[in-house]
């Protein structure tokens, strides 16, 4: 059944990302917002909007129940959950088809199955995918994470079972730490998702991260290339690029046939992102999850493929085929996203809410902005502190460097700190330029030495 009206469940740049695809598809969208935001450019642009709670978001975004009975008032089809809030709640998605309501993503059992790191990785082995040596399950007490560690070998990453964003990530580097390390971060993975289940990887150093863009319909996967993300603080990703300045043909292709492979093994619907390490000193990846939503950084596979993935989305949820096969889906070019926050780098990327004073946008080719900002825009404390993604597209990297460069030298933001001069900084710097960072480049190369090196 076509989708007429979506309810946005979600804030920020993203939920005005959706707005807009809705409008192309010329189906309604209805914002929902906090009461923090209910003077947002979301709401703003909307056919309507409506107020689900607070301005925590436990006390409106994170608010299922409230979600869909404001979708059933205001006449909504369907609920686009964004990424993050609810986005990976597999009880959320169960819950809006019990209501009558599409969720824009895969159904909870889907969810609920990918979002168990383990059990991703237990299904990505049937699917014969690579995945790091280290334990199949989640590791039950100390005792057996002692095995399994010596059975792996140090350096160990204890990882939460169903999270991610770094939250209940530790490395250990010795025995004598692991009960501590193993301890702290079931802690930690119980608050963040309520569940403090961990399990062991191996650790390896120098990696790249690389994630393969993937869309489903059920019964086949199609791949949209990948995006390189290894420029990171605390796990967190900072820039995106697409294609990797570092995979060989042999490996791209080897990496987006397992992305593949692991979304027919479930029978993927929808737009998800298959994350993969690829160790520098042998060029073997690795998988390390499946995010069953859109990802923060898409612009950059829209940019150099020219698919728009937001409506892809919709339009499949409302039961409209994916008429596409893979031949038809093809790189050109080169894009790179940076991510503009309100946050002080030189304070260990230490976020600051604020009022923004001036806010002035670069233009000109090979330039897109996604934003939700404008001058006089209150920046809440209460939700991430993501101001803009600025993504320059080139017909080749360097093109597109030169005009990122050029882009950040436009943009001028005043009331907040922002990291746009971190950014000039790395774009200036010959190790990203040629290629060679990895995800510990910035605490371990770039930042070696100062004062915040250990906050990153």
């Amino acid at each position: 059944m076509p989708i007429r009206r979506v309810l946005v469940a979600n804030r920020g740049e993203i939920a005005l990302r959706v707005i807009r695809a809705c409008r192309d598809l010329g189906i309604e969208a209805v914002q929902a917002h906090s009461s923090a935001d209910a003077d947002t450019l979301p709401v703003r642009l909307a056919d309507a909007s409506v107020e689900i709670g607070g301005p925590q978001a436990a006390e409106s975004y994170l608010r299922g129940e409230a979600i869909i009975e404001a979708a059933k008032r205001m006449g909504a089809d369907a609920i686009h959950p964004g990424y993050g809030f609810l986005s990976e709640n597999a009880a959320f998605s169960d819950a809006c088809a019990a209501a009558g309501l599409k969720f824009i993503g895969p159904t909870g059992a889907v969810i609920d199955m990918m979002g168990d790191k383990a059990a991703a990785r237990s299904l990505a082995r049937k699917a014969g995918v690579p995945v790091t040596p280290g334990s199949r399950e989640p590791v039950p007490n100390y005792e057996t994470a002692r095995e399994v560690a010596r059975e792996v070998g140090y350096p160990l990453l204890i990882k939460a079972s169903a999270g991610g964003g770094g939250r209940g990530m530790r490395v250990v580097e010795t025995e004598d730490k692991l009960r501590e390390t193993l301890e702290s971060a079931a802690r930690e993975a119980e608050v963040a998702f309520g569940d403090g289940g961990v399990y062991i990887e191996k650790y390896l150093s120098d990696v790249r991260h690389v994630e393969v863009q993937v869309f489903g319909d059920g019964k086949k996967t199609l791949h949209f290339g990948e995006r390189d993300c290894s420029v990171q603080r605390r796990h967190q990703k900072l820039v995106e690029e697409s294609p990797s300045p570092a995979l060989t043909q042999k490996l791209r292709e080897e990496m987006a046939a397992a992305a593949c492979a692991l979304g027919d093994q479930v029978g993927y619907e929808g737009a998800g992102t298959v994350e993969f390490i690829v160790d520098a000193a042998t060029q073997c990846f690795y998988f390390i999850e499946m995010n069953t939503r859109i990802q923060v950084e898409h612009p950059v596979t829209e940019e150099v493929t020219g698919h728009d993935l937001v409506k892809w989305q919709i339009q499949h949820a409302g039961g409209e085929a994916v008429d596409l096969h893979q031949a038809d889906i093809g790189i050109d070019g080169h894009a790179i996203e940076c991510r503009i926050n309100a946050e002080d780098p030189d304070r260990g990327f230490l976020p600051k809410p604020g009022t923004i004073e001036t806010f002035i946008l670069p233009t000109g080719p090979g330039i897109r902005i996604d934003t939700h900002v404008f001058p006089g825009y209150k920046l809440p404390p209460y939700y991430d502190s993501l101001l803009a993604k600025v993504i320059a597209r080139g017909r080749n990297r360097d093109e597109a460097l030169a005009r990122m460069r050029r882009a950040l030298g436009e943009m001028k933001v005043e009331g907040v700190p922002t990291t746009i001069g971190f950014h000039q900084k790395l774009l200036n710097d010959p190790a990203f330029l040629e290629g060679r960072v990895h995800t510990r480049y910035l605490r371990e190369q770039m930042y070696a030495g100062h004062p915040m090196q250990q906050m990153l």
